[in-house]
């Protein structure tokens, strides 16, 4: 999950995503940046995100982010 934050943080600076829900519905990640993150998430955590996959819901906090990738990853 730290990992998860500081590519985050690298991204999108100044937010709390330890405890923020709402990064899409606030649009502190647009698509722009996350496509960059789903880039990193990729590269770093050595999963393939699906099209299918990039929605709001899986998008709006760092913990669904990260609970996309944990299950991601026992998928391969």
């Amino acid at each position: 999950m730290e990992k998860l934050i500081s590519i985050l943080e690298d991204l999108h600076p100044g937010v709390d995503y330890n405890n923020c829900d709402n990064l899409v519905d606030e649009r502190i990640l647009d698509s722009l940046t996350i496509l960059s993150l789903i880039s990193e998430i990729e590269d770093n955590f050595d999963v393939t995100i699906p099209t299918v996959e990039i929605i709001p819901a899986n998008f709006n906090s760092a913990k669904k982010i990260y609970e996309l990738i944990v299950r991601l990853q026992e998928e391969e």
